[in-house]
C-alpha cells in the first residue's frame, strides 16, 4: 500500500510488480479451475468407457472359454 502512496520511481516499479503478481496469480487460479473441469470430464468419460471395456472383457472371456465336448457315442452294441 505504501508503494501506491509514494511518488518515487522505485515505488511506482514496486506497485507495478505487485499488480503483475496479482494478475499472474489470478491467471493461475483460472487455469487450475479449467484444469479441474477438464479432469472431471475425463473422469466421467473414463467411468462410462471403463464399464463398457469391462463388459467387453467379460464377453471376450466368455467367448474364449471352450465349449464342453459333446458326449461320445458308443459304436456298436
Amino acid at each position: 500500500m505504501l508503494s501506491a502512496v509514494l511518488n518515487s520511481e522505485r515505488a511506482v516499479k514496486m506497485s507495478l510488480a505487485i499488480i503483475r503478481a496479482f494478475v499472474k496469480l489470478r491467471e493461475m487460479i483460472a487455469s487450475h479451475t479449467e484444469l479441474a473441469h477438464r479432469f472431471k470430464r475425463v473422469e466421467m468419460v473414463q467411468k462410462r468407457d471403463g464399464s463398457t471395456i469391462q463388459w467387453l472383457a467379460e464377453e471376450i472371456e466368455d467367448l474364449k472359454a471352450l465349449p464342453e465336448p459333446p458326449p461320445k457315442r458308443r459304436i456298436g452294441f
